[in-house]
């Protein structure tokens, strides 16, 4: 159950639906998103298609309210529109230039709002996360929440807020913290 704040759908099927399969794969929820209105919320370790499946089962099983970006070739013809109504923003990353001002302008209109993203921004391993979560947080004023899907436990852990700081270098090394190669469904990627 969310916190009576946080960014929140009315639904009578999406909880005992995804519940009922995250428990059927043996998958849990650790801690919870925090008891705010607005946040960013960032998913790693990402190398995997599944990360998507057990990440959209959580979403669905809190009854969470979120914004989320996809690669625009994801969602394609009527899994766009299904995939938009359940918060998919399809970004085109040849021209991407202005998704950071468009949501710290949509968190200063909403009253409650979430966005979340894979700073890795691909499945495929890369040396540093892309920073668009810490530019939309830190002008938006908005904190930062982890959620780290780990295959060897098989939970989805929650961290605590942080608020982003003028050092993104050292919010990246702090937020890393919070995630493992181990926990990757394919450690070698991550």
């Amino acid at each position: 159950m969310l916190p009576p704040r946080a960014p929140q759908v009315r639904s009578w099927w999406r909880r005992p639906f995804a519940s009922a399969l995250l428990a059927l794969a043996g998958w849990r929820i650790v801690g919870n998103l925090p008891d705010r209105e607005k946040f960013v919320l960032i998913v790693a370790p990402h190398t995997s298609n599944w990360d998507f499946v057990y990440g959209f089962l959580v979403y669905l099983a809190l009854g969470f309210d979120t914004r989320w970006f996809v690669k625009h070739t994801a969602v394609p013809g009527p899994i766009g529109w299904l995939a938009r109504h359940f918060g998919a923003v399809a970004i085109d990353r040849s021209r991407a230039g202005n998704v950071v001002q468009a949501y710290v302008d949509e968190f200063a209109r909403a009253e409650r709002m979430a966005v979340t993203i894979a700073p890795e921004g691909t499945r495929s391993k890369v040396n540093g996360w892309k920073r668009g979560y810490h530019r939309i947080a830190r002008a938006a004023g908005v904190p930062i929440v982890t959620a780290a899907l780990d295959y060897s436990t098989r939970t989805l852990i929650f961290g605590a807020p942080r608020e982003a700081t003028e050092d993104a270098d050292q919010d990246e090394r702090e937020l890393r913290r919070d995630f493992a190669a181990h926990m990757a469904r394919i450690p070698s990627k991550y």
